[in-house]
Parts: structure tokens; sequence; C-alpha cells
């Protein structure tokens, strides 16, 4: 009987000690190369004590990653946020002593880490699009054919605000800029300028590596996702611009292919994807946090 129980207990052990390490393990985040966060379209690196990617950047730390956030403008053109990102990218280089980046961009931020990687892909190691405006959003479709030249002026009021408030009060805003790179035809435009990664079927995978660069994308399909979430009902009614397709509020979950697609269908909406408002998310699916932990680790297991 004895024996009996020091076998089952070895075989215990053993099973243990090989099953994957558990996502707070000592070093389960720690990238070869920084992990660079990039927001997305009225967004920020951090505004008093919130962050854009709520919890986010913290939480990687916590694990061993390097981390950075940067802030371009708020609202502009894909082109002049990718150069905004170039520069700082540079910085953390020159600052660091790493050769190489992983931007990991959400939103707007997608498109705009996909232009660095295009340009400089000798300083990028991979990208990842959260929730990606990588073929458009019907969402900016319909806003570019409704909306009147004083809502753009309102617009460019909030994004200078927005930047001033985070600290970067000398980026140049132009939300017509933003909203023709967000749509359907202006991103068919970039992406003929800039391919990598980018799915040539209408909702399949793009190629995993392009120039040495690794592409993945995730985002949610889900708009409405927590009672308790002011934003909920705001995504619900963009939703509904997507005609039933797949979305998360803002943007259609094939649009969001890029890379290797690691899941379009989280039930989590757009907000959620950088854990907003506040930490508030669906309760019954995967927490953000974990998302993003999972993927550095992944990156890690690449070698990056």
């Amino acid at each position: 009987m004895k024996q009996r129980f020091w076998n089952c207990l070895t075989l215990c052990l053993t099973l243990l000690i090989a099953l994957p390490a558990p996502s707070w393990a000592a070093g389960y985040t720690q990238t070869k190369y920084p992990i660079v966060l990039v927001h997305g379209l009225f967004g920020f690196d951090s505004v008093g004590p919130v962050d854009y990617f709520y919890g986010i950047a913290s939480a990687l730390r916590s694990g061993g990653a390097n981390v950075y956030v940067t802030s371009v403008s708020a609202a502009n053109s894909t082109e002049v946020r990718g150069e905004q990102l170039l520069l700082q990218v540079k910085q953390i280089l020159a600052a660091t002593g790493a050769s190489k980046v992983n931007l990991v961009g959400h939103s707007h931020g997608g498109p705009t880490s996909r232009y660095v990687a295009s340009v400089r892909p000798d300083l990028v190691a991979s990208v990842t699009s959260v929730g990606g405006v990588n073929k458009g959003s019907r969402v900016a479709d319909v806003l570019i054919g409704a909306v009147p030249d004083v809502t753009y002026n309102v617009a460019n009021a909030v994004s200078g605000l927005i930047s001033f408030l985070s600290g970067s009060p000398t980026l140049p805003q132009n939300a017509r800029a933003a909203a023709t790179s967000l749509s359907t035809a202006g991103t068919l435009a970039f992406n003929s300028r800039h391919p990598q990664g980018v799915p040539t079927s209408a909702c399949g995978e793009g190629d995993y590596q392009v120039n040495g660069v690794y592409y993945f994308s995730w985002s949610g399909a889900q708009p409405y996702t927590n009672v308790l979430d002011a934003s909920d009902p705001v995504l619900a009614l963009t939703a509904l611009a997507f005609n039933g397709a797949k979305n998360d509020g803002l943007v259609s979950s094939c649009s969001s292919h890029l890379g290797r697609v690691i899941r379009d269908d989280y039930a989590l909406n757009h907000l959620d994807e950088v854990n907003q408002l506040i930490g508030i998310s669906n309760l019954f699916e995967t927490n953000p946090v974990t998302i993003y932990r999972q993927q550095a680790n992944r990156l890690q297991g690449l070698g990056l």
C-alpha cells in the first residue's frame, strides 16, 4: 500500500512538472525584445490615473516584460501616426540597446504599427493587431458620408484635448484624415502600399512572417458584454452598421485579420480589447489582460 502511494505521488509530480507554465509564473511574459503598445483613434498613453491599455502594461511587466506605451496623434492619418510611432521606436531602441521591438496595436494602432514594420522591418520583430482596422470599418464608411464639417472640427478639438491631458500637446490632429484612413477605401489604398500580413482572401489569414517580421491578430465579436459598462450601448448601436456580420462594435471580425489569426471571436467588444472601461468586461470570457499575457508568452516561445 505504501509503495502504491509513493508511485502515485511520483506520477502526479511528474505530470505537474510536464504541464505548461501558468500565466502567473515568473518570466512568463519576458520577451527578448521590448513590447511597445500603440493606442487607437482618440487614444492616449495615460490620462491621470487611467491608462488606455488598462492594467495591461503592469501585468506584462509583472511577468518580466520590458514594456513601453507610446503616444501618437489621437486622430490623424495612418502614415502621420506611423511616422510618429517610428520616431518613438527609435528612441526606445536607443534607450534600451535592443535591436528590435514587438509592436502591439489596438484599433487604428494596428495599421499604425504595420506602417512602421513596412518601412523599417529591421526594427520590428513582430506586429500584433488587436481589433485592428486592417480592411476598413463600416462605421468609418457611414460617418464619412454623414458627418458635416463642423463635426470634424469638434473631433479635432477633442483629440487635441486628449493629447494635452496625456502630456503630448504638440501632436497634430486631423479627424478627417483619420476617418479616411479607417474607411474601406482608405485601408484598401494603404494596403496596396503596405500589404505585409494582410489576407488576400476576404476572411482568411495573411502571411505569418514577412521580411523577418511576424504578424498576429486577435479580436472580439460581441458588442454588448456587460450591463455595468456605460460604453456598451453605444457599441451595440454602432454594430448595426455591419448588417449582421460578426464584429466588436467598431470593426468586423474579418477586417481585423492580420497574419496568424489567434482568434476573432472572443466574447469581447472593441473597448474590452484594451480592458476598458476601467476593467469592466465580459465576466464569462477570458480576461483581456490574460490574452495579452498569453501573446507575450507566445512571442517568448518564438524567441522574440
